[in-house]
């Protein structure tokens, strides 16, 4: 074996076929196949490379170029037409129940005037970094990796931005590092603004699951969201009813404050999938605010029956 033959050898045993290799005399070229790697586990390969390529004999300099294709992502849109529906405590929950099922999951707090996913994944503490002006998502102890704008501000500082910021905030958010992530939640501003516009033209979301509770005034509102998504040739993978009954935890007695059914016939009516209910309960409300999602236990009952339908459509689509 020629000293070419044993570096290249000694390359492509470490890059296990991710690495073509280069040799005019003293230097040493390297095409690294990074697709799919994090950024932590392509420069640590990186190195690997250069530390081997650099002990053999004759070998003055090693170049390491590292390439890789866009990945392809299912983006996930989670909206409503309006605010204070639990669209927020949605998509956490939603997130963490697909990743249970085996999907590798992204989050994104695409609402990005009213951020509030890093409370819900309990991640305020924690600000992503950034290379070549990159982000790096923020890992999160429920192993869905995370990034919002609530991250990057200082807590409840306003974000007062016009429409093409918020919309370039997306963007590096969308774009950001997420290495072996395949499937992206993102947890979308309430309306049909700019941030909704740049979405749907620019990432074109795979699906979008719409939340409202069961009153009237929420459903007018989730039905213009369903309008635009339908206008933009998004599929709408369904709607969630949340806030769907209260079972008062002293008598036990059931209630429907906000009214009942109302989501189920609003979907029925505009003939689109009805992919479950979130009741209105303290222990949603309590665990949201602990950073504990409701998702993330093994007995959870509410979220992942909503995961498995959503998990259902895309699996055929």
């Amino acid at each position: 074996m020629t000293d070419n033959e044993t570096i290249k050898v000694a390359i492509e045993g470490i890059a296990q076929g991710r690495a073509t290799v280069r040799i005019e005399g003293a230097r040493v070229g390297v095409v690294l196949d990074a697709t799919g790697l994090a950024a932590a586990d392509r420069d640590a390969l990186e190195a690997r490379i250069r530390d081997v390529a650099s002990a053999q004999p004759g070998v003055a300099e090693v170049r390491i170029v590292a390439t890789a294709e866009r990945s392809v992502r299912r983006l996930i849109a989670v909206a409503s037409g309006k605010g204070g529906v639990g669209k927020s405590t949605l998509a956490a929950n939603l997130a963490i129940a697909l990743l249970r099922r085996g999907a590798r999951v992204g989050l994104v707090d695409a609402d990005i005037y009213g951020p509030s996913q890093p409370r819900l994944m309990q991640a305020e503490d924690t600000r992503p970094t950034a290379k070549d002006k990159v982000l790096d998502p923020v890992p999160t102890r429920y192993g869905v990796p995370l990034l919002s704008m609530g991250q990057l501000v200082d807590p409840g500082k306003a974000i007062a931005w016009r429409g093409p910021m918020a919309a370039g905030a997306l963007g590096q958010l969308v774009e950001a590092d997420w290495g072996a992530v395949d499937t992206l939640v993102l947890d979308l501003p309430p309306g049909t603004g700019d941030v909704q516009l740049t979405m749907v033209q620019k990432y074109r979301p795979v699906g979008a699951v719409i939340v409202s509770t069961p009153q009237d005034l929420a459903l007018i509102d989730a039905t213009r969201a369903i309008d635009f998504f339908d206008k933009a040739g998004i599929p709408i993978i369904g709607l969630v009813e949340n806030m769907a009954g209260y079972i008062c935890p002293h008598c036990g007695e059931a209630s429907d404050p906000f009214g009942h059914g109302g989501a189920e016939a609003a979907a029925a009516r505009l003939g689109i999938p009805f992919i479950g209910r979130v009741p209105l309960t303290i222990a949603i409300r309590t665990a949201s605010d602990a950073g504990e999602p409701p998702a993330a236990n093994a007995d959870d009952t509410v979220f992942a029956p909503i995961a498995e339908r959503v998990a259902d459509w895309l699996s055929v689509h």
